[in-house]
């Protein structure tokens, strides 16, 4: 009898009408519409002061983004440079810098132009790779104005330099990864017809400063011409450069760069001594 009121139970569950699968109301799909079209919106149309806020915080307000106009992706601003949150120290770049990001799969390009100083774009590629970050460097050139070092406060607002800065890179690549900066490659920083306001001698001369990557990369300073003799080397250690190097007055010329010679390192007789790390 138990089996036979079993098989009539199931039999009379097999004609009860089967309901259809709950599916999601028209509210609900139009609600998910709404996120995900005002997320993408957003990704897309992000405001440029959302880019100024976040360089100025990451480099302590030392780079500052003014005036923007665009979007994250495409726009241009004054760039400014300061001496950090507590300093009235600041300078601004001749013109605007304009910039383009492009998405990539893996990481970020970036293309930044200024009519004052980039007679091409400059390109940048940052890309996730072993557990860290790679910052690429395409080859190229660029001038830039050397009183814009003022901005960032002590010591450049004491010594006021004037001249141009001729920046060429080569292969230039900072790997960071496991906590330290690794780099290759090669870049070239000529310093050209520097002059200052604690020296009447003008100009003082011109400079190569030649940063060569490495396991241990090394930073190499030499006069190209000018009163003022400057020299020296010096490798990074970990994350620290040490660097050894002198300054001279060629003769005659003395008395006119004492100042400046007291202040780049320690007086030995007419040579001041240069020593970081």
């Amino acid at each position: 009898m138990a089996s036979k009121a079993s098989s009539m139970n199931r039999a009379l569950r097999s004609l009860r009408p089967r309901l259809p699968a709950p599916t999601p109301a028209p509210w609900a799909w139009a609600a998910a519409g709404v996120l995900l079209g005002g997320s993408l919106a957003v990704v897309l149309f992000a405001p440029a002061h959302w880019l100024a806020w976040g360089l100025a915080h990451i480099s302590a307000q030392r780079l500052q983004l003014q005036q923007v106009r665009g979007s994250v992706w495409e726009g241009s601003a004054q760039l400014v440079l300061a001496g950090g949150a507590a300093s009235r120290d600041h300078a601004r770049l001749p013109g605007r810098l304009q910039w383009r990001l492009r998405p990539q799969w893996n990481g970020l390009q970036a293309e930044l132009q200024a009519s004052c100083c980039t007679p091409a774009p400059l390109l940048l590629q940052v890309k996730l790779q072993n557990a860290g970050l790679l910052l690429s460097v395409a080859n190229g050139s660029s001038h830039w104005p050397t009183s814009l070092l003022a901005g960032l406060g002590t010591p450049w607002n004491t010594v006021q330099l004037q001249g141009q800065l001729a920046l060429n890179t080569q292969s230039l690549q900072a790997h960071w990864s496991a906590g330290r900066w690794r780099i290759h490659g090669q870049a070239q920083l000529d310093a050209l017809e520097l002059s200052s306001r604690l020296s009447t001698l003008r100009p003082l001369g011109s400079y190569r400063f030649t940063l060569a990557g490495g396991d241990t990369p090394s930073l190499q300073v030499r006069t190209l011409q000018g009163e003022l003799q400057l020299g020296g080397s010096g490798q990074w250690v970990g994350q620290r450069l040490r660097f050894s190097g002198q300054a001279s007055a060629s003769l005659g010329h003395e008395a006119a760069l004492s100042n400046l010679l007291n202040l780049l390192g320690r007086r030995r007789g007419a040579t001041a001594l240069i020593t970081l790390g």
